[in-house]
């Protein structure tokens, strides 16, 4: 039999890992049980950081892992080009570009600087930010706020535009830090407000939009050496299959998690009570210096239909 060893650092409740669970079904299904998935859900119960991920994988400790594409971005900076702010591109969009020449480029990109193979873009979510201080309308409220951000200087550069004070923390000690209140603010896409618990303290959540997140499917490039051409044929598709789930469950979950958080209260300020005009514009030279490093066939393919 064949077991790939893949990572994940969410709950079971999780879009991802419901849909890794998927993509394993599919896999024994295909196979006959030749193959299959051994999953560790949620790295950070062992005590590990969520980022150890990464490293995990491209050694060979694991065979796959899903991770947020920011986190790679400074090492393979052709993924800058998922962390482009407020630009409102509705989720079909944003797949017809990954399912296409954006995605194949960035494919290539990390497959020639790391160790990965990229195999499928998964949706990590639109990312709004929640705060236990105050609802936030415009770039004006987020002054003297703290504000926790993935561990990307892109991201950071932008919320400092912004006018907040960005501070990286790991998925692990996000929950602590938030309900201990070391911090004021937090992005993150809502069904992770509902994960982590985070809405239980930030009761002001502003519907800003800023990124749309981006999971990466990956895998080590020796486990996958390993494979015959028919075993790899067949882990594409399955992937292919998960990917198509694990897609429609975020969507769903977004409308869900933002009824729950309507009804436990939470002041939720939707997308036409914001002055989007005005987080664009303090954001503008930040963006400018950093789609002046991206390959112009990259952006051109990432903007096709933006």
């Amino acid at each position: 039999m064949t077991v790939l060893r893949f990572g994940g650092y969410q709950p079971e409740r999780s879009v991802h890992t419901r849909a890794a669970r998927a993509l394993d079904a599919t896999l024994r299904e295909h196979t006959r049980d030749a193959a299959r998935l051994d999953i560790m859900a949620q790295i950070t119960e062992t005590g590990q950081a969520a980022a150890d991920l990464l490293s995990m994988t491209e050694s060979g400790d694991l065979d796959m892992c899903y991770f947020a594409s920011s986190y790679l971005a400074r090492r393979i900076p052709a993924l800058g080009v998922l962390d482009l702010p407020f630009e409102g591109a509705d989720r079909a969009s944003i797949w017809r570009r990954l399912d296409g020449e954006a995605g194949r480029l960035l494919k290539a990109a990390v497959a020639r600087e790391s160790g990965y193979e990229l195999l499928a873009f998964w949706d990590n979510g639109v990312r709004h930010i929640s705060n236990g201080v105050r609802a936030i309308r415009h770039p004006r409220d987020c002054a003297g706020l703290s504000i926790r951000t993935l561990d990307n200087t892109f991201h950071q550069a932008i919320f400092a535009a912004l006018q907040f004070s960005p501070r990286f923390i790991d998925v692990k000690d996000l929950g602590r830090e938030v309900r201990n209140r070391t911090i004021d603010a937090q992005e993150n896409p809502l069904t992770n407000l509902i994960n982590f618990d985070i809405h239980k303290t930030h009761r002001f959540v502003s519907l800003t939009g800023q990124f749309f997140g981006i999971a990466l499917v990956l895998a080590n490039k020796a486990s996958l050496g390993k494979l015959d051409t028919a075993q790899l044929a067949t882990l594409e598709h399955c992937i292919a299959h998960a990917t198509g789930i694990q897609r429609e469950l975020a969507a769903a979950e977004d409308e869900a998690c933002l009824q729950l958080l309507q009804a436990d209260g939470v002041d939720v300020v939707q997308k036409g009570q914001l002055d989007h005009a005005a987080f664009r514009a303090r954001v503008v030279d930040v963006v400018a210096n950093e789609t002046h490093h991206l390959d112009p066939a990259l952006l051109a393919a990432w903007r096709v239909d933006g």
